[in-house]
Protein backbone atom coordinates (compact mmCIF):
# COMPACT_ATOMS: atom_id res chain seq x y z
CA UNK A 1 0.00 0.00 0.00
CA UNK A 2 2.71 2.35 0.95
CA UNK A 3 4.20 1.68 -2.24
CA UNK A 4 1.91 2.02 -4.24
CA UNK A 5 0.95 5.53 -2.94
CA UNK A 6 4.02 6.57 -3.48
CA UNK A 7 4.04 6.00 -7.29
CA UNK A 8 0.59 7.97 -7.19
CA UNK A 9 2.29 10.62 -5.55
CA UNK A 10 5.64 10.45 -7.57
CA UNK A 11 3.39 10.61 -10.50
CA UNK A 12 1.32 13.18 -9.11
CA UNK A 13 4.46 15.74 -8.59
CA UNK A 14 5.23 14.76 -12.03
CA UNK A 15 2.61 15.83 -14.04
CA UNK A 16 2.17 19.15 -11.82
CA UNK A 17 5.81 19.74 -13.04
CA UNK A 18 4.75 19.29 -16.23
CA UNK A 19 2.25 21.78 -16.59
CA UNK A 20 3.76 24.54 -14.32
CA UNK A 21 6.75 23.77 -16.88
CA UNK A 22 4.10 24.80 -20.17
CA UNK A 23 3.45 28.48 -20.89
CA UNK A 24 -0.34 28.50 -22.24
CA UNK A 25 -1.08 31.52 -24.19
CA UNK A 26 -3.36 34.04 -22.57
CA UNK A 27 -4.33 35.29 -26.16
CA UNK A 28 -3.79 35.15 -29.62
CA UNK A 29 -0.40 37.32 -29.61
CA UNK A 30 1.39 35.19 -27.45
CA UNK A 31 0.50 32.07 -29.16
CA UNK A 32 1.44 33.38 -32.69
CA UNK A 33 5.51 33.77 -30.96
CA UNK A 34 5.38 30.20 -30.64
CA UNK A 35 5.49 26.86 -33.62
CA UNK A 36 4.07 24.52 -31.36
CA UNK A 37 0.67 26.57 -30.78
CA UNK A 38 0.50 28.09 -34.35
CA UNK A 39 0.16 24.47 -35.37
CA UNK A 40 -2.68 23.99 -33.04
CA UNK A 41 -4.42 26.80 -34.46
CA UNK A 42 -3.99 25.33 -38.17
CA UNK A 43 -4.82 22.58 -37.08
CA UNK A 44 -8.15 23.97 -35.76
CA UNK A 45 -8.62 26.32 -38.92
CA UNK A 46 -8.26 23.23 -41.06
CA UNK A 47 -10.55 21.05 -39.90
CA UNK A 48 -13.43 24.05 -39.64
CA UNK A 49 -12.52 24.57 -43.11
CA UNK A 50 -13.23 20.65 -44.41
CA UNK A 51 -16.19 20.85 -42.27
CA UNK A 52 -17.63 24.16 -43.90
CA UNK A 53 -17.89 25.61 -40.92
CA UNK A 54 -19.05 29.61 -42.69
CA UNK A 55 -19.22 30.95 -45.79
CA UNK A 56 -17.22 34.40 -45.74
CA UNK A 57 -19.84 37.40 -46.88
CA UNK A 58 -20.45 41.00 -46.26
CA UNK A 59 -22.36 41.69 -43.36
CA UNK A 60 -25.72 42.48 -44.43
CA UNK A 61 -27.61 45.81 -42.85
CA UNK A 62 -29.21 46.05 -39.50
CA UNK A 63 -27.29 43.05 -39.09
CA UNK A 64 -24.54 42.16 -35.76
CA UNK A 65 -21.93 39.87 -34.99
CA UNK A 66 -20.93 37.65 -32.50
CA UNK A 67 -17.43 37.69 -31.15
CA UNK A 68 -15.35 34.73 -30.93
CA UNK A 69 -11.57 33.76 -29.39
CA UNK A 70 -9.01 31.18 -29.00
CA UNK A 71 -9.09 28.88 -26.30
CA UNK A 72 -5.62 27.10 -26.07
CA UNK A 73 -4.84 24.14 -23.77
CA UNK A 74 -2.93 20.48 -23.86
CA UNK A 75 -3.70 17.08 -23.16
CA UNK A 76 -1.42 14.68 -21.22
CA UNK A 77 -1.16 11.22 -21.55
CA UNK A 78 -1.34 8.61 -17.93
CA UNK A 79 1.75 9.72 -17.31
CA UNK A 80 1.79 13.45 -17.64
CA UNK A 81 3.38 13.69 -20.42
CA UNK A 82 2.05 16.46 -23.56
CA UNK A 83 0.88 14.50 -26.36
CA UNK A 84 -0.94 16.93 -27.76
CA UNK A 85 -1.19 20.98 -28.06
CA UNK A 86 -4.91 22.27 -28.59
CA UNK A 87 -6.08 25.55 -30.04
CA UNK A 88 -10.02 25.45 -30.30
CA UNK A 89 -11.75 28.81 -31.44
CA UNK A 90 -14.39 29.17 -29.64
CA UNK A 91 -17.82 31.77 -30.24
CA UNK A 92 -18.62 34.19 -27.47
CA UNK A 93 -22.25 33.45 -26.98
CA UNK A 94 -22.83 34.91 -24.08
CA UNK A 95 -23.41 37.78 -26.42
CA UNK A 96 -26.52 36.60 -27.90
CA UNK A 97 -29.90 37.45 -27.24
CA UNK A 98 -32.52 34.67 -26.12
CA UNK A 99 -35.46 35.12 -29.18
CA UNK A 100 -33.34 37.21 -30.97
CA UNK A 101 -30.07 35.00 -31.96
CA UNK A 102 -31.56 32.12 -30.61
CA UNK A 103 -34.65 29.72 -29.16
CA UNK A 104 -34.70 27.13 -27.24
CA UNK A 105 -31.76 25.13 -25.88
CA UNK A 106 -30.80 21.92 -25.12
CA UNK A 107 -27.94 19.46 -24.08
CA UNK A 108 -27.48 16.10 -24.12
CA UNK A 109 -26.94 14.98 -20.27
CA UNK A 110 -27.98 11.81 -19.42
CA UNK A 111 -29.79 10.78 -15.71
CA UNK A 112 -27.72 9.44 -13.93
CA UNK A 113 -30.29 6.51 -12.84
CA UNK A 114 -29.65 5.35 -16.50
CA UNK A 115 -25.60 5.47 -16.05
CA UNK A 116 -26.22 3.19 -13.06
CA UNK A 117 -28.50 0.67 -14.68
CA UNK A 118 -26.38 0.91 -17.76
CA UNK A 119 -23.69 -0.38 -15.80
CA UNK A 120 -25.22 -2.54 -13.58
CA UNK A 121 -26.35 -4.53 -16.57
CA UNK A 122 -22.85 -4.65 -18.49
CA UNK A 123 -21.50 -6.16 -14.99
CA UNK A 124 -24.28 -8.82 -14.71
CA UNK A 125 -23.83 -10.26 -18.05
CA UNK A 126 -20.24 -9.63 -18.38
CA UNK A 127 -20.05 -7.01 -21.45
CA UNK A 128 -17.46 -4.26 -22.28
CA UNK A 129 -17.78 -1.08 -21.47
CA UNK A 130 -16.03 1.22 -23.28
CA UNK A 131 -16.41 5.34 -23.46
CA UNK A 132 -15.32 7.45 -26.96
CA UNK A 133 -14.86 10.89 -27.11
CA UNK A 134 -16.72 12.18 -30.20
CA UNK A 135 -14.46 14.21 -31.93
CA UNK A 136 -15.69 17.51 -33.03
CA UNK A 137 -18.85 17.04 -31.81
CA UNK A 138 -20.63 20.02 -31.92
CA UNK A 139 -18.97 21.07 -35.48
CA UNK A 140 -20.98 18.22 -36.93
CA UNK A 141 -24.61 20.22 -36.02
CA UNK A 142 -26.62 22.82 -38.38
CA UNK A 143 -27.50 25.92 -37.55
CA UNK A 144 -31.69 27.05 -38.21
CA UNK A 145 -31.15 30.46 -37.11
CA UNK A 146 -28.72 32.59 -39.45
CA UNK A 147 -25.34 33.80 -37.45
CA UNK A 148 -22.90 35.77 -38.16
CA UNK A 149 -19.26 35.98 -36.45
CA UNK A 150 -16.56 38.23 -36.07
CA UNK A 151 -13.02 36.59 -38.00
CA UNK A 152 -11.22 34.43 -36.14
CA UNK A 153 -8.28 36.77 -34.15
CA UNK A 154 -5.13 36.69 -36.15
CA UNK A 155 -6.53 36.29 -39.46
CA UNK A 156 -7.63 39.03 -41.36
CA UNK A 157 -10.60 38.64 -43.54
CA UNK A 158 -10.77 42.27 -45.11
CA UNK A 159 -14.14 43.80 -44.56
CA UNK A 160 -15.73 40.18 -44.41
CA UNK A 161 -17.83 38.52 -42.01
CA UNK A 162 -18.09 34.28 -40.95
CA UNK A 163 -21.96 33.16 -42.01
CA UNK A 164 -21.94 30.15 -39.95
CA UNK A 165 -23.64 26.92 -41.86
CA UNK A 166 -22.53 24.83 -38.70
CA UNK A 167 -22.40 25.12 -34.63
CA UNK A 168 -19.69 26.59 -32.94
CA UNK A 169 -18.53 25.94 -29.46
CA UNK A 170 -19.80 28.81 -27.36
CA UNK A 171 -22.77 28.99 -29.06
CA UNK A 172 -26.09 28.96 -27.40
CA UNK A 173 -27.79 26.06 -29.75
CA UNK A 174 -24.43 24.23 -30.72
CA UNK A 175 -25.73 21.15 -28.27
CA UNK A 176 -29.01 20.75 -29.69
CA UNK A 177 -27.94 21.09 -32.95
CA UNK A 178 -25.31 18.13 -32.66
CA UNK A 179 -27.30 16.13 -31.08
CA UNK A 180 -30.17 16.38 -33.37
CA UNK A 181 -28.10 15.11 -36.45
CA UNK A 182 -27.00 12.67 -34.37
CA UNK A 183 -30.09 11.24 -33.01
CA UNK A 184 -31.73 11.41 -36.57
CA UNK A 185 -28.37 9.33 -37.64
CA UNK A 186 -28.44 6.95 -35.72
CA UNK A 187 -31.79 6.15 -35.97
CA UNK A 188 -31.29 5.65 -39.79
CA UNK A 189 -28.32 2.80 -39.40
CA UNK A 190 -31.11 0.98 -36.68
CA UNK A 191 -30.48 2.22 -33.15
CA UNK A 192 -33.78 3.25 -31.20
CA UNK A 193 -33.82 6.38 -28.99
CA UNK A 194 -35.54 5.57 -25.48
CA UNK A 195 -38.59 7.54 -24.42
CA UNK A 196 -37.33 7.49 -20.87
CA UNK A 197 -34.28 8.73 -21.45
CA UNK A 198 -33.77 10.25 -25.24
CA UNK A 199 -29.67 10.45 -24.34
CA UNK A 200 -30.26 6.08 -24.57
CA UNK A 201 -29.55 4.32 -27.51
CA UNK A 202 -30.06 0.30 -28.22
CA UNK A 203 -29.56 -1.53 -31.24
CA UNK A 204 -30.81 -5.44 -31.25
CA UNK A 205 -29.44 -8.02 -34.47
CA UNK A 206 -30.68 -11.61 -32.89
CA UNK A 207 -29.22 -11.97 -30.12
CA UNK A 208 -26.45 -9.32 -30.28
CA UNK A 209 -26.92 -6.27 -28.49
CA UNK A 210 -25.57 -2.55 -28.40
CA UNK A 211 -26.35 0.21 -26.21
CA UNK A 212 -24.87 3.56 -25.47
CA UNK A 213 -25.62 6.22 -23.88
CA UNK A 214 -24.64 10.04 -24.51
CA UNK A 215 -23.47 13.05 -22.16
CA UNK A 216 -22.86 16.12 -23.94
CA UNK A 217 -20.36 14.44 -26.38
CA UNK A 218 -18.75 11.50 -24.71
CA UNK A 219 -20.68 8.07 -24.70
CA UNK A 220 -20.44 5.31 -22.82
CA UNK A 221 -21.23 1.99 -24.93
CA UNK A 222 -21.78 -1.68 -24.12
CA UNK A 223 -22.87 -4.98 -25.27
CA UNK A 224 -22.30 -8.08 -26.89
CA UNK A 225 -21.43 -6.75 -29.77
CA UNK A 226 -18.17 -6.05 -30.24
CA UNK A 227 -18.03 -5.66 -33.99
CA UNK A 228 -20.72 -2.69 -33.52
CA UNK A 229 -18.87 -1.08 -30.68
CA UNK A 230 -15.83 -0.74 -33.36
CA UNK A 231 -18.27 0.94 -35.46
CA UNK A 232 -19.46 2.99 -33.45
CA UNK A 233 -15.45 3.83 -32.30
CA UNK A 234 -14.95 4.52 -36.14
CA UNK A 235 -18.02 6.96 -36.21
CA UNK A 236 -16.83 8.87 -33.40
CA UNK A 237 -13.11 9.40 -34.58
CA UNK A 238 -14.37 10.33 -37.80
CA UNK A 239 -16.78 13.13 -36.36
Amino acid sequence: MLKRNTLSTTMCHHIVSQLAAISIPHDVHEALKEEKWKKAMNEEMEALQKNHTWDLVTLPPRKKTVGCRWIYSIKLDSKGNVIRYKARLVAKGYTQKYRIDYGDTFAPVAKINTIRILISIAANRGWLLKQYDVKNAFLNGHLEEEVFMDPPPGINYTDKVCKLNKALYGLKKSPRAWFGRFSSFMKKIGYKQSDADHTLFVKHEGINVTAFIVYVDDMVVTGNNSEEMAKLLGLCARQ
